[in-house]
């Protein structure tokens, strides 16, 4: 009698383990199973779509409310870093005056200070738009120099126990450079119109005359500042004089001082609006500058850093901003 094996024979170019599923089973050759598979494929790809597009509707949605012509707000002003001169914020604080959508702003300020010019900027912007809006002023961590000059403008400055206040005063840097570049075999000469033209140069000491220019700089900027922040805080010539010797202080000392009026954050300054300037205390708060990216941008951000990231970008430093000149700054 003829032997009949138990086992299937092996067949060319097909694995015995899955020999079974070709007819039936369940194993990725039976029809039913791929069928299956395609279909959940289609139903992930249509979950995900529908997600997307409604989280993008929900984007625009927020957009289109968000800059409703009849809708009344507070606007949010966010003032950090090192405060330079702006042609963007300027014009948003100067469309600020006349928005009737606009209730009050609120400044957000958190900066070490920057240049004069980029202060005194800032100062005669706010100082403008109280004319026709309450400002309160927030110091968060810091708001030193230009940006205490900056605070100084508002109707009311609110900090925390613990923020850094102050440093009222003014500062030019020079490098003198002339040793190193002596060293290096390196010989400057010029030809000037002046003994004080492109001066202090850094190839050499200050001269006396050099010195006393520049300390005239100084000083002519530092009695306006005294005189603002005299005139704002309600404080005497000498009292701010005592003041303004650069000295930093914490949040309670600058209470104690007189140099802000209250502790608190942003519930404190939209309490003080409502109480004081009769601002609904339920309105919305924008912030107006910088203004935020919307839906779409960050969007397209985030899809920019994951190309990025493939291509190897990711670590390509960003440029930062320089100073150069007389400054308001604490320390960078």
């Amino acid at each position: 009698m003829a032997h009949v094996p138990s086992d299937p024979p092996d067949m060319p170019g097909i694995d015995p383990a899955t020999a079974g599923d070709l007819g039936g089973g369940t194993g990725p050759f039976n029809p039913v199973v791929r069928a299956l598979r395609r279909s959940r494929r289609r139903w992930r790809t249509f979950a995900f779509l529908a997600i997307a597009i409604a989280i993008l509707a929900l984007g625009l949605r927020i957009g289109q409310d968000r800059f409703n012509a009849d809708s009344d707000y507070v606007a949010l002003v966010v003032i950090d870093g090192v405060i330079t001169t702006n042609s963007a914020r300027l014009d948003i604080l100067q469309k600020l005056e006349s928005d009737e959508r606009v209730k009050a702003v609120v400044l957000r300020i958190n900066s070490p200070g920057g240049t004069t010019a980029g202060g005194e900027e800032l100062y005669e912007a706010i100082s403008a738009l109280r004319e026709h809006k309450p400002v309160v002023a927030i110091i968060s961590e810091l708001g030193a120099s230009a940006a205490y000059m900056t605070a100084i403008a508002a109707d009311r400055i609110i900090a925390r126990r613990l923020s850094i206040v102050g440093s009222i005063g003014v500062l030019f840097n020079h490098v003198n450079a002339g040793g190193l570049l002596q060293t290096i075999g390196i010989d400057l000469e010029k030809v000037a119109s002046g003994p004080l033209k492109a001066e202090p140069d850094t190839d050499e000491a200050m001269t006396p005359q050099v010195r006393a220019s520049l300390q005239s700089l100084v000083d002519d900027s530092f009695n306006w500042f005294v005189d603002v922040v005299s005139e704002r805080r309600k404080l005497s010539r000498e009292r701010t004089l005592e003041l303004a010797d650069g000295r930093i202080v914490n949040g309670r000392v600058a209470l104690e001082d007189g140099l802000i009026d209250a502790f608190g954050g942003q519930r404190e300054a939209i309490d003080w609006l409502e109480k004081e300037r009769d601002v609904a205390a339920d309105l919305p708060v924008w912030q107006v500058y910088p203004q935020p990216l919307s839906f779409e941008e960050r969007f397209v951000r985030i899809l920019g850093q994951q190309a990025g990231s493939l291509l190897g970008l990711s670590g390509l430093p960003a440029k930062g901003e320089t100073l150069d000149g007389l400054v308001s700054l604490w320390h960078l």
